[in-house]
C-alpha cells in the first residue's frame, strides 16, 4: 500500500498540481495587495472617500463593562465587507483575464501538421489478399 502511494504521489501529475496550488497561492497574494492597496483606494477616491469595509447595520450596540472591557460584541450585518468582497472578485477576474489573454498571445500557435500519405484503402487490400489467394 505504501508502495502504490509513493507511486502515485511520484507522478507528474500530483507535483504539477502541487507547484500549481503553490503558485496560485502566490499569485492570490499578489493580486489581493493590488487590489486593497492600489485599487480599493482608487475606487474609493471616486466614491468621495467612502470606505465599504466600514458601511454595516448594526442590530445590537455592543455592551461594555464597568471596566471599559466589551462585555458582549456587538452585533452587526456588514454589507460593506460582502460589497468589497464584490469588487475585489470584479478586479481579480479581471486581472486573470488580462493574464490568460496575454498569455493565449504568447504563446506560440500549434502548426498544423502534415497528413500522413494516405495508403490504400481496406477494400483495397482485401481485393489485393483475395487476388494473392486465387493466384495459389
Amino acid at each position: 500500500m505504501f508502495k502504490e502511494f509513493k507511486n502515485f504521489i511520484m507522478t507528474g501529475n500530483v507535483i504539477d498540481l502541487a507547484v500549481a496550488v503553490l503558485l496560485a497561492g502566490a499569485v492570490g497574494m499578489v493580486v489581493n495587495g493590488f487590489v486593497n492597496d492600489i485599487m480599493m483606494p482608487i475606487v474609493g477616491y471616486f466614491t468621495g472617500g467612502v470606505d465599504f469595509s466600514d458601511m454595516k447595520i448594526i442590530l445590537s450596540e455592543a455592551v461594555m463593562a464597568e471596566d471599559g472591557s466589551v462585555a458582549t460584541p456587538e452585533s452587526a450585518i456588514r454589507y460593506g465587507a460582502w460589497i468589497n468582497s464584490i469588487i475585489n472578485l470584479v478586479i481579480v477576474g479581471f486581472v486573470l483575464f488580462m493574464i490568460v489573454k496575454s498569455y493565449n498571445k504568447v504563446r506560440k500557435k500549434e502548426e498544423p501538421k502534415p497528413e500522413a500519405p494516405k495508403g490504400p484503402t481496406q477494400e483495397e487490400l482485401l481485393a489485393e489478399i483475395r487476388d494473392l489467394l486465387k493466384k495459389n
